[in-house]
């Protein structure tokens, strides 16, 4: 085999990576956000929201969409089959829960905390999913694939918080 195989080879091995499963979601929330209520817009959403809250899920936000770039996509082991099950459906449940909040912004599930809030909640979903597929770094560092899921599990939090904030302030207005 000679040089340039090798290094073709070496390249293509970090290419093929879990930050391929957080590009639909990208795509679509760069697609689809405009299309939400109004609520949804910047200073609107963030009117009230502590500093620290709008912070911290940044800062988790970019560790969530990161890490995967780090992480081979390899599907060898069972609990890596369930974690592209989740995937999927999960992601299929995100894109879903935009649906009401974009066709019917003035429904009473679009008005509704639940309905709200549905964008917020739905990403633990295909996040675990990542998480369970993504099982070890490129890096030779030790980790566990909980290290990406708890890192999900403390975005959504934050995440949802700064949503549920962005709904009380709506409703008292």
């Amino acid at each position: 085999m000679n040089s340039f195989a090798l290094k073709k080879e070496s390249v293509t091995k970090y290419l093929q990576n879990c930050f391929i499963l957080v590009i639909p979601i990208l795509i679509w929330n760069v697609a689809f956000t405009d299309l939400l209520p109004p609520a949804f817009s910047g200073e609107q959403f963030n009117e009230g929201v502590p500093a620290f809250i709008i912070w911290s899920e940044n800062i988790f936000r970019l560790m969530i969409f990161a890490l995967p770039a780090f992480m081979p996509l390899t599907i060898f082991y069972k609990y890596q089959k369930y974690g592209l099950a989740l995937y999927f459906i999960g992601t299929f449940l995100y894109f879903l829960s935009w649906r009401p909040l974009i066709l019917f912004p003035e429904g009473l599930w679009s008005l509704s905390l639940i309905g709200f809030m549905a964008p917020a909640i739905t990403p633990l979903i295909f996040l675990t999913g990542i998480g369970l597929i993504g099982y070890r770094l490129f890096f030779n560092i030790k980790y566990n694939q909980l290290v990406y899921i708890l890192i999900s599990l403390v975005f959504v939090i934050f995440h949802t918080l700064h949503v549920y904030l962005a709904y009380d302030n709506i409703i008292t207005l």
